[in-house]
């Protein structure tokens, strides 16, 4: 069952539709998404970001969370101490946005995993 949702996942990553394309070595066409989450993937210093990875949260993003809640969520990569703030604030509204939030991040980890 978890290797049918792993594929599944994968085929609808693969499959979704962005503006921006890149070409492997294989001379293969990978699609992947743009936007707030995957320009503030990309400016941020860690070592792990490559297009490839910040396409596909973007793609995540795209499918979880509204434009306002990625342009919040985008801010926490060049300020982690937001993201803190948000989780600790005691607001109804931060409150949703965190619950959101944590489902994002954990099928962009899931989805996202091998970029």
């Amino acid at each position: 069952m978890r290797v049918l949702a792993a594929i599944m996942v994968t085929a609808l990553v693969a499959g979704c539709g962005g503006n921006r394309y890149d070409r492997s070595d294989s001379g293969m066409v990978t699609r992947f998404s743009s936007g707030p989450i995957s320009r503030a993937c990309l400016s941020s210093d860690r070592r792990a970001r490559n297009p490839q990875l910040c396409g596909c949260i973007q793609t995540v993003a795209n499918q979880s969370l509204s434009g306002a809640d990625q342009r919040k969520a985008s801010r926490f990569f060049a300020d982690p101490q937001r993201a803190h703030d948000t989780w600790m604030s005691q607001s109804p509204s931060d409150d949703a946005f965190w619950e959101r939030y944590k489902a994002f991040a954990a099928r962009s980890e899931q989805s996202c995993r091998g970029y």
